[in-house]
């Protein structure tokens, strides 16, 4: 069909050129009446020949080349579907990614309400905490007994002092529980209590020990023995199998002492480990 059209094309353009306005002016010839079919392919080579004249008449007067551009109207339609096509493909794409980052914000939602909550209760839990260290256990039993007739606050401290150094642990822990019994407002009780402690941990009377410590930390003091009196209280909690007060605790001494020894630090990760600690 393309060729046929093509040599329809060249024949007609020939005549055109050798008869020049001439055959412009020269009307079609009326055709006999003819069927349907007939009458649209006149109809076709009509109009071809009508683009041929106008070609034809823009060559002689501009003396340019001619671009025809043919009418394929089912081409642009392939291609406007095709590019319809993509759009859809690209808005689906849209669609998607639109979704996705919904579900991600609600999921970023929902973790940050949990995370709050969680908060306030680990907050609740440290408040707690801090209250029932802050207030202390009962003094032992024996502390009420110990008192003695008050001294020199200063001597019976270094001489307990000495006592401990000098190995004498039983001596030790009953002059620091005098001491603490005697002398409960002295600015040095709380260390007295601390060094107490230190005694009770020696002979194993961790709960006597953990009672000694929470006295010595009460106020959270920011003295030298304050960070290694945290610890040992944490240790002498898990050897009492309670490992969550222990944790809670060592919780309170990166918060209270965050720039405690190596050395405390080093011994209270142990004791994170040994209590199973939440990292």
């Amino acid at each position: 069909m393309r060729n046929g059209r093509a040599f329809l094309t060249t024949a007609v353009l020939a005549v055109l050129v050798a008869a020049g306005p001439a055959v412009s002016q020269t009307p079609l010839p009326v055709p006999d009446p003819l069927d349907a079919r007939d009458a649209k392919r006149l109809d076709r080579m009509e109009k071809v020949l009508r683009e041929l004249r106008s070609i034809v008449f823009q060559l002689r007067d501009t003396g340019k080349p001619v671009v025809v551009q043919p009418a394929d109207t089912d081409a642009r339609i392939a291609e406007m579907n095709e590019k319809l096509g993509d759009l859809e493909s690209t808005l689906r794409g849209v669609n998607s990614a639109f979704e996705s980052v919904t579900r991600e914000l609600d999921q970023s939602k929902r973790e940050n309400a949990q995370l709050k909550r969680d908060l306030a209760a680990l907050t609740e839990r440290l408040t707690a905490a801090e209250g029932r260290i802050a207030a202390g256990f009962a003094p032992p039993p024996d502390v009420a007994a110990a008192a003695a007739p008050a001294g020199d606050p200063t001597k019976d401290f270094t001489a307990a002092r000495q006592l401990m150094l000098a190995g004498d642990y039983d001596g030790a822990e009953a002059a620091f529980s005098a001491y603490v019994a005697n002398y409960p407002d002295a600015p040095r009780a709380n260390e007295a209590s601390y060094w107490w402690g230190k005694t009770l941990s020696v002979r194993g009377a961790h709960s006597d020990a953990a009672r000694a410590y929470i006295s010595a930390i009460r106020g959270w003091p920011q003295t030298t023995w304050a960070p290694d009196a945290v610890v040992e209280l944490s240790r002498s909690l898990v050897a009492l199998k309670k490992p969550a007060d222990a944790c809670q605790t060592l919780g309170e001494l990166g918060r209270r002492y965050p720039k405690a020894p190596a050395a405390v630090a080093s011994r209270a990760a142990t004791l994170r480990t040994q209590a199973k600690c939440a990292a």
